[in-house]
């Protein structure tokens, strides 16, 4: 099954995802392309895949990507590939809501959570914390995030990301609560039901 998280910048997605890998085994992440400049701490393959704008730009020309958008300037995107490794796991998209809306329209049985801070001044307070960006990018962000956050009711869950235990525990709780939808229990049914058959 995929998972899409989403939701504006500084809204805690990558913290929330980062959390609920460590507590579920059955569960990959699908790791991004982009082109912006690799931050401290980040590892290559794990966090992103690093590209150039021209490699960026030849994946769109040769169709490999499921998604991209172009985000505070910078190109972000999810390789078919990405979709292609996973194996029998469930697959975590963290991705932006530009690309959550593309996804929308290839994969209508995925799941789709917003993720939402609790209010717009304490997004401001996130963005302003990380220390790696001046105040005119910052307002950018800012900005596109009251766009995006329209999009919230298109959504399947939403999640207001207040307190980090409770998010995580409600994130964890949709991925679970998921794989219990009856289209996702197809190949368990069928050997059940033949036993109640079976049986004399």
């Amino acid at each position: 099954m995929i998972f899409v998280i989403t939701g504006p910048s500084g809204c805690g997605k990558s913290t929330l995802v980062k959390h609920v890998l460590e507590m579920l085994d059955d569960v990959e992440f699908s790791v991004s392309h982009t082109t912006r400049t690799k931050r401290n701490g980040e590892v290559e393959g794990k966090d992103y895949y690093f590209v150039s704008k021209e490699e960026f730009e030849q994946m769109i020309r040769k169709g490999k990507l499921l998604e991209w958008a172009l985000v505070h300037g910078q190109h972000y995107g999810t390789s078919k590939r990405e979709l292609e490794k996973k194996s029998g796991k469930d697959l975590l998209l963290d991705i932006d809501v530009q690309g959550a809306e593309q996804v929308k329209d290839r994969f209508k049985k995925a799941v789709f959570v917003f993720i939402l801070p609790p209010v717009f001044k304490e997004l401001r307070r996130r963005l302003e914390k990380r220390g790696d960006m001046n105040p005119a990018a910052i307002r950018k962000r800012l900005d596109t995030a009251k766009k995006e956050i329209r999009y919230y009711s298109t959504f399947d869950c939403l999640i207001i990301n207040d307190k980090l235990e409770q998010a995580v525990e409600e994130l964890k709780a949709i991925i679970l609560s998921s794989r219990c939808r009856l289209e996702a229990r197809q190949k368990e049914i069928l050997p059940i039901l033949r036993s109640f058959t079976e049986e004399r």
